[in-house]
């Protein structure tokens, strides 16, 4: 009696904190949502302002951009690592660990994600220029979540264009290049 009394003792001593434990293991192994934890930037032809974007970020825990009609030059929608109140700081150091960024979207065209390093004062992100970067397909009609691994943003997407440095990593810049009249991009997650 004793001993069954111990075992079921034990189990409900046990069991709490082992759900509690791998629970935690499960947060620490994803990073923070950049969408809720992060300020977001836009500039080009955008429908929505900054403060827009950023007010319904905080509200509904969703950035959506909206292209403008006859939107002349792209749309970039940028995000820091490392959470700044400009569209720069410092650059973040990811350990080896970090394997992908894992993105839940909506999107009417393909956007390309850019990934900006740090400079090499390690005070800001790099500017102009090429970068590592990936193509994030379409996904019209639904939330698509993609995990991209961090192998796949080289130079300008080339196969033998230089790796991101996860190192010295600044900032993601969502671009659509081309963008058309009412394209949208909607995005609910983008966690390290």
């Amino acid at each position: 009696m004793i001993l069954k009394n111990l075992q079921t003792l034990r189990i409900f001593i046990f069991l709490p904190l082992m759900l509690l434990f791998g629970f935690s293991a499960k947060y620490q192994k994803n990073g923070p949502n950049l969408v809720k934890s992060n300020k977001w930037f836009i500039a080009g032809p955008a429908i929505e302002s900054e403060e827009e974007i950023n007010k319904i970020r905080l509200e509904k825990g969703i950035v959506a951009v909206t292209a403008k009609d006859n939107p002349k030059g792209e749309i970039e929608l940028n995000v820091m690592i490392t959470p700044s109140e400009t569209n720069d700081g410092v650059p973040t150091h990811l350990s080896d660990d970090s394997k992908t960024v894992e993105i839940t979207y909506q999107s009417t065209q393909i956007i390309k994600l850019q990934a900006r390093e740090g400079n090499n004062e390690e005070t800001g992100c790099v500017h102009g220029g090429s970068h590592p970067r990936v193509s994030i397909p379409a996904s019209p009609k639904h939330f698509s979540t993609i995990k991209i691994p961090w192998s796949d943003f080289r130079q300008d997407e080339l196969p033998d264009g230089n790796l991101l440095n996860i190192h010295n990593i600044c900032k993601f810049n969502f671009v659509n290049y081309n963008p058309v009249s009412g394209s949208v991009l909607k995005i609910k997650s983008v966690i390290l």
